[in-house]
């Protein structure tokens, strides 16, 4: 399994110390592991979070007294849930690792050793995402052998599945041939008991040889005798093959006509078609789309499948006489079929259903859906004595590797189908599983030229938010807050900052937020206003000095004091990138500059990042000011919050502030700052009164 930015670990630990259980969440946030971490408090939380959430992994302490490793293993094992357990233990004895895994436990990591940790994660991480990949497969396996076994059943051609030269399955058509009336009459019979005489020692030859594992012939010519003594020339088809997970060899019998080929080849014909409509039939047809599925699945080709009906089917048929039904199908068919070039595959798939299967792209599969639409609407039916004009709708489906097996390709087929019939009727719908992925390419390809062009046109801008002192202390706080300018209306980055992080476009977009604060800040000076401004600053600008040597060449171009530049980043990203954050904080410090984390406080235990990271100030993750008057788990974090970060003299800041009581509360709980629209609305103005 490839582990990286892209894979979240649902790890749960289990460990009577918090913050424990947070530095391995550091470990491996800075070994490149996204985490979601969990942390139950007792055994019923465990019991509770093992039965309903989604986990990858569970990290349990030797040592653990809240819930002991033996109620973990036995919570797990009795879910009956594949969560591998890792003892985590502060040493590894043979005495201790044989009970450990004696008891269910995958695994021992040592505590204190970080690359011990990593390496036994990313291990079973990888092992459960095999076991996951296999089971899918299996599941998948199982499904395709239950539509080819379905298939076989209805096929016309007759299939029987031999092991060790007896029979353990039959198709109806192979036991019409050699006029058996059930499975049971030749299961366990040996083949060689249907083969002529003088033919005998041949195939037993051949029996031994595919019982070896040798691949057996594709044709094997011979006379075949049936149940009740009649001979016929036969050739046999072999195919190696599983059945209910056992290797067995696959043996078609054709009936070989050998004084009229031509015959034979009619005979066959005939088989695969409907009576009435000489289309081809149901089963017919569902191999000829198994195949076109397989190609479109390998990248090979591009298949659409169409599904046609007549519209108000029963009142056609009060109009014409129920006796009247095959004539009218036979009617549709040849109508259908008219329209129908020999590259497509159609067949009667219903009593009142057509499908077609063409090869192309879904310009093509719509242009044809169109194209049957109209010959139908504008076309007069003669059946028996009588005259209609019939509609049809048709539903469609666009084959694409997202949805390449039958199954899902006729339901979305059939749901189109119902879908024009519901709107009324002479219609049709497709559904084109890369009509999504293509528009939101477009959609995201837009949008970068569009970021570009901002970048060089300085059509991006900022409005600012003032942030409030709650302890008088002087001065003015803004934060700016990007925003961009597209055709007269401000769209805010929730649109394009995510687009803009996938495709490398952050650290030029810091770069302008950063150039332009340093502006704004020089203006400020000027005019006399003693101005600090916060900014948001991505991973993505920590390893890259480009920033830095903007900061340190616009601050001395325009005389402005470094500390009144604050520049922020989410907690989250810290953790995944502490060793460039920490150097990025170190640098900006040497310029006067202040830095920051936001949403503090969402971590499983934000305050051991402190112990890694010395960040100025603190944003307090806007979650907690939320129902801040009526919530007292909330006030206790942020009173938590303040306290500590008071006693290692790091300014705190509460967003998102909505009423009055919540401004009360935060000024209890000595907060430094606030913002929020309870105090102003962000604007492209600085012009709130912090007297």
């Amino acid at each position: 399994m490839q582990i990286g930015k892209d894979t979240t670990l649902r790890l749960t630990l289990v460990d009577d110390s918090a913050e424990d259980a947070e530095a391995i969440v550091s470990t491996l946030r800075n070994g490149g592991i996204a985490v979601r971490p969990l942390r139950p408090l007792d055994a019923g939380e465990l019991g509770q979070m093992v039965a309903s959430q989604p986990m990858d992994l569970l990290l349990a302490s030797r040592t653990a007294k809240g819930i002991p490793l033996a109620t973990v293993l036995a919570q797990v094992d009795g879910s009956g849930k594949d969560i591998p357990v890792i003892v985590l233990a502060d040493a590894i004895t043979e005495t201790d690792l044989l009970a450990d895994q004696a008891a269910g436990a995958r695994a021992v990591a040592l505590r204190g050793r970080p690359d011990h940790v990593l390496t036994v994660l990313r291990r079973e991480w990888a092992d459960l995402d095999a076991r996951r990949s296999q089971r899918r497969l299996e599941g998948q396996m199982r499904e395709t052998e239950r539509r080819c076994d379905a298939l076989i059943s209805s096929s016309r051609d007759p299939i029987a599945y031999i092991h060790e030269g007896m029979h353990i399955r039959a198709n109806d058509a192979y036991l019409e041939m050699f006029g058996f009336e059930s499975f049971e009459d030749v299961e366990g019979l040996s083949l060689l008991d249907l083969v002529g005489p003088q033919y005998v020692s041949d195939f037993k030859a051949l029996l031994k040889k595919l019982s070896k594992g040798e691949p057996p012939p594709p044709r094997f010519e011979l006379e075949a005798r049936s149940l009740d003594g009649d001979s016929f020339p036969a050739t046999l088809e072999f195919a190696t093959a599983t059945y209910e997970g056992e290797p067995c060899v696959q043996v078609v019998f054709r009936r070989r006509e050998e004084f009229d080929p031509e015959l034979a080849r009619e005979v066959e014909d005939l088989r695969q078609r409907d009576m009435v409509t000489g289309l081809l039939n149901r089963p017919t047809f569902l191999r000829e789309l198994e195949t076109a599925v397989a190609a479109v699945a390998r990248g090979e080709d591009q298949y659409g499948l169409l599904l046609v009906e007549p519209d108000h089917y029963q009142r056609l048929l009060a109009d014409i006489g129920i006796d009247s039904a095959d004539d009218l199908a036979a009617a549709l068919a040849a109508r259908l079929s008219e329209k129908l070039d020999d590259s497509c595959i159609a067949a009667r798939f219903g009593e009142r259903t057509f499908a077609v299967l063409l090869r192309g792209n879904h310009a093509h599969t719509a242009a044809l859906a169109e194209k049957l639409r109209a010959a139908y609407a504008s076309h007069v039916f003669n059946v028996g004595e009588r005259s209609a004009s019939v509609t049809a709708s048709l539903g469609g489906v666009q084959i694409g590797e997202k949805i390449a097996s039958v199954g899902p390709v006729l339901t979305r087929a059939t749901d189109c189908l119902q879908a024009a019939t519901n709107l009324g009727g002479n219609r049709f719908e497709i559904f084109d599983p890369g009509a999504v992925d293509r528009a939101e390419e477009e959609r995201v390809q837009n949008w970068i030229q569009r970021l570009r062009e901002a970048l060089q046109d300085d059509s991006f801008r900022l409005h600012y938010q003032p942030v409030v002192s709650l302890q008088a202390e002087p001065g003015e706080v803004y934060e700016a807050l990007l925003r961009l300018e597209s055709n007269g209306e401000i769209v805010q980055p929730q649109s394009f900052i995510g687009i803009a992080e996938d495709n490398g476009l952050l650290d030029a977009i810091d770069r302008w937020v950063v150039n332009r604060a340093i502006e704004v800040l020089a203006e400020r000076k000027r005019n006399g206003h003693d101005t600090r401004m916060v900014v948001k600053v991505s991973p993505a600008s920590f390893a890259d000095n480009r920033l830095l040597d903007l900061i340190a060449r616009q601050l001395a171009a325009h005389d402005v004091p470094g500390d009144r530049l604050w520049l922020q980043t989410p907690e989250a990203k810290v953790f995944t990138h502490l060793r460039q954050a920490q150097a990025f904080q170190t640098a900006a410090a040497k310029l006067g500059c202040h830095v920051g984390l936001e949403h503090f406080g969402a971590g499983l235990d934000s305050f051991q990042l402190l112990s890694h990271f010395q960040p100025t100030f603190l944003k307090i993750d806007r979650v907690f000011s939320e129902d801040l008057g009526r919530n007292a788990e909330h006030q206790q974090k942020i009173r938590e919050i303040a306290e500590r970060a008071q006693a290692l003299g790091i300014v705190t800041v509460a967003e998102h502030v909505q009423d009055a009581a919540t401004m009360a509360f935060l000024f209890t709980a000595n907060v430094d700052y606030v913002e929020g629209n309870f105090l102003a609305a962000p604007g492209p103005l600085m012009n709130y009164d912090f007297s």
